[in-house]
């Protein structure tokens, strides 16, 4: 676009920042589901710093090419916005909001100081209309990389938290296994239960797959790979919820377990546990 275009553009940014800035501020609170005095404080400030950021890079000129190196303290701040309204629950649209909903109070200014040349006007009106879609598509695109990553930690942070390595006894521990066993679940598997091995000492593992749904064979090959983790680390595997099906599967599939001890419960397994390290459990029988 020609410099007469960039340059009004910045001039109307500059010469009539606090209208542009309250419109701007009023329409983005007018579209807020959740109204409450932080975010719009926060809303508020944004604001406040990228506006002048806005009218200096249009007026250093490119202003339709994001690209181009003088956009990169904008963008740098239109980057920040996103990810902070994506820690605080917006959705991409809301995101967005934040640069669409400075067209209305800046077309206004469009049509007063352009109103008697119509060719000017609209095409002043489609270079910057064309310039904030691509800025509201760089925040959308930002907020969904942000927002990825943000899954991708809860994923982790649930892998971790359905993967608890419990202390039965002394030198007993047990994994109660929940879900599907996949290879990114079995590395979590295995480096909680040799943590654990490591910080207790404890000599027996209690492996047990009661709420595992279906066993394949790489979910037996992720369990043969605990328990040869687990045996390197000094402690032995029992693996306890073999239900029937799961028995005919494991030996249709040909996987040989023959060198695991495995129990039909968990509460078996316990005792075989108990048997190996020595120790009984004795019950007191009380009389009326």
């Amino acid at each position: 676009m020609n410099n007469d275009i960039n340059g009004q553009l910045a001039h109307i940014l500059t010469e009539h920042h606090d209208s542009l800035l309250e419109g701007w501020i009023a329409g983005m609170l007018s579209l807020m589901v959740r109204r409450d005095k932080v975010a719009e404080g926060a809303i508020r400030e944004q604001a406040a710093r990228f506006l002048p950021l806005l009218a200096k890079t249009t007026k250093n000129g490119q202003a339709q090419d994001i690209d181009a190196p003088n956009w990169s303290e904008t963008l740098q701040l239109l980057a920040e916005i996103s990810q902070a309204r994506v820690r605080q629950g917006f959705g991409s649209i809301e995101t967005a909001n934040f640069v669409f909903s400075l067209k209305k109070p800046l077309f206004a200014h469009l049509r007063t100081a352009l109103g008697s040349d119509g060719q000017a006007l609209a095409e002043q009106t489609m270079a910057t209309s064309a310039l904030f879609d691509k800025l509201g598509l760089y925040t959308i695109e930002v907020y969904q990389k942000s927002r990825e990553q943000v899954i991708q930690r809860q994923q982790q942070e649930l892998l971790e938290l359905s993967t608890p390595v419990v202390q039965l006894w002394r030198d007993v521990l047990a994994l109660p296994l929940i879900g599907t066993l996949d290879s990114a679940r079995t590395q979590v598997v295995m480096e909680s239960l040799l943590q654990k091995i490591v910080d207790t000492g404890a000599s027996i593992a209690i492996i047990d797959i009661t709420g595992v749904p279906t066993v394949d064979t790489l979910v037996a090959q992720h369990l043969l790979k605990t328990v040869a983790a687990a045996r390197l680390m000094g402690a032995d595997c029992i693996i306890s919820g073999i239900r029937p099906q799961i028995a005919q599967t494991i030996v249709h599939l040909g996987v040989n377990l023959e060198d695991v001890t495995t129990k039909a419960t968990l509460a078996d397994a316990f005792v075989v546990a108990l048997q190996r390290t020595g120790s009984s459990i004795s019950y007191a029988h009380h009389g009326k």
